[in-house]
């Protein structure tokens, strides 16, 4: 599990942000068209780059332990928003490259084990999130 990460805004636009996750230092902003200044990924682009990133993960360990002749893998991600029921909600699509010497069987395999991800799992489950003000 991953350690805390702090969010705060750093003054140098009106929506950017300052993202610390353990020692790294990224900065998040919406697009100008949102009245940002596209300083950094917005947070949509984080969640989705977060599955991606734990898809390809998830993929080379797998690989890995079965001595598969994965050579890369790679993962395009976009947002949008389907309709069921009447109610909208937000989709992602998720389109998984794989590079290697594999068959259908194994490619099959592949692609269920990218659902297993531990991002994909918590992003299909009812998530609790909790929020608290700080004293």
């Amino acid at each position: 599990m991953s350690s805390t990460v702090v969010v705060r805004e750093n003054g140098k636009g009106r929506y950017q942000q300052e993202v610390i996750a353990g020692q790294h230092r990224l900065l998040a902003d919406e697009p100008v068209s949102l009245g940002g200044t596209d300083a950094g990924p917005a947070p949509f682009d984080y969640l989705m780059a977060g599955l991606g990133a734990c898809t390809t993960m998830t993929l080379r360990m797998y690989a890995e332990r079965k001595g598969l002749a994965l050579r890369q893998v790679s993962v395009s991600l976009a947002l949008d928003s389907v309709e069921r029921d009447g109610i909208r909600h937000d989709r992602i699509i998720r389109t998984i490259t794989l590079d290697g010497d594999l068959g259908p069987e194994q490619r099959a395999r592949l692609l269920d084990i990218a659902g297993r991800c531990p991002v994909a799992r918590a992003l299909r489950q009812p998530l609790v999130l909790e929020s608290h003000l700080a004293d």
